[in-house]
């Protein structure tokens, strides 16, 4: 009898397990397929993770928001607090925050073109209105095919680079594809 109730729990906990996986990877893939586009302006950091291969570590002109686009910024920021940032689409193609707010939600809903995205603020709220306000977003890795780090890492030294991320309507982001200008040069896979 108890080997039947072992076996019977470790048939339960590989289904939730396996349930959990199906998930993480289902609402992953849906984010991509459905989430809004948005194209941001990237910075390279680094190309290498020894353990996953070759990446672009990359760095977002949206990761530092003026603090003077936080319209709550009397409230206390404290670092790994999350805050929403509005984006819109500017004259040059990339998204670019026009206001942000500590917390989850801004007061009031996105306009049309405008997109809500989540962030965690990775410094303290700074009092100065003209400095800026450090935020994560999560999507800071992008892996490539062995061997293509170095030459991509140099060319986006040399002109304009961005991703395509997809947002989820409760504003997280997902990388899409990797864009060299207007040229995709790789595309994340749905699963």
């Amino acid at each position: 009898m108890t080997g039947i109730r072992l076996l019977i729990s470790a048939i339960v906990l590989s289904l939730l397990q396996v349930g959990f996986l199906g998930w993480s990877i289902a609402s992953r893939a849906m984010v991509l397929r459905s989430g809004q586009e948005v194209l941001l302006k990237v910075e390279p950091v680094d190309p290498r993770d020894l353990l996953r291969g070759d990446f672009v570590r990359l760095g977002y002109e949206i990761s530092d928001v003026p603090a003077g686009l936080v319209v709550n910024r009397g409230t206390q920021a404290q670092a790994d607090g999350m805050i929403r940032v509005r984006l819109r689409k500017g004259a040059d193609g990339f998204w670019h925050p026009v206001s942000a707010a500590l917390g989850s939600s801004l007061p009031a809903a996105p306009a049309g073109g405008e997109v809500d995205v989540l962030g965690t603020i990775s410094s303290g709220l700074p009092q100065d209105e003209h400095a800026t306000l450090r935020v994560d977003y999560g999507i800071g890795r992008f892996y490539l095919p062995e061997g293509e780090g170095k030459a991509i890492e140099h060319d986006m030294r040399v002109r304009s680079f961005g991703i395509v991320a997809a947002v989820s309507a409760d504003g997280a982001m997902q990388i899409k594809a990797l864009m060299d200008g207007d040229r995709k040069l790789f595309s994340e896979p749905l699963y």
